[in-house]
């Protein structure tokens, strides 16, 4: 499978695109993720974070990936456009693979597709990092951090893949959890906004 940029008569071949990942989660790893930070500027960071995915590939638990809803900000869209726009109807399914980390931090990588706010299948995949508080004696855990993915959307760029790192937040078991990913507003166009993508994901042993 390939993807072609029309405008600069490019095709990018498979292995290209797998090379563009990879350095994408190399490099928002290294931000997000404090123990790589700090070697960053050595030259074996490249070879930590490659054995930072190898570890969650092959230690982390199986994740399955649930979406649903899909909420624009009120006060950054207007009503008009708000009912043009999928909300309530933005179902998608995703696979990962999930760590927790000897600071007892999550690390996740994950794929998921879903029916977009315009009705369109989006693709995202991508590594994220999350600070983990337990709830104390509850069995739930609140979290927060960040996630650098690629997104594949038929409004941007033909639905080539591009960039992004985004703010994520989740609660609820660490089996079971809530997670919340928020878009800020980019434009000072009424027609667009910020919004908030709900999903969930179960991990299995």
């Amino acid at each position: 499978m390939t993807w072609t940029v029309a405008a600069a008569g490019w095709t990018p071949s498979p292995p290209f695109m797998t090379s563009l990942i990879r350095t994408l989660l190399f490099i928002v790893m290294a931000l997000a993720n404090p123990v790589l930070a700090q070697q960053a500027d050595s030259p074996s960071w490249w070879q930590t974070a490659n054995n930072h995915v190898i570890n969650i590939m092959n230690t982390g638990t199986h994740d399955l990936y649930l979406s649903g809803y899909i909420h624009h900000g009120r006060g950054t869209y207007s009503e008009e456009r708000i009912k043009e726009l999928n909300e309530k109807d933005a179902w998608g399914l995703g696979i990962g693979k999930t760590v927790r980390n000897d600071r007892m931090n999550d690390e996740s990588l994950f794929i998921l597709g879903f029916n977009d706010s315009h009705y369109n299948l989006q693709l995202m995949a991508g590594y994220a990092y999350l600070w983990v508080w337990p709830i104390a004696r509850t069995g739930f855990e609140v979290s927060g951090g960040l996630s650098a993915l690629l997104i594949s959307r038929q409004d941007y760029f033909g639905g080539f893949p591009f960039p992004a790192v985004l703010p994520v937040a989740a609660v609820g078991p660490k089996k079971a959890k809530l997670f919340f990913s928020y878009v800020p507003r980019l434009s000072g166009n009424k027609g667009n906004g910020d919004v908030l993508f709900v999903f969930g994901r179960i991990s299995f042993d």
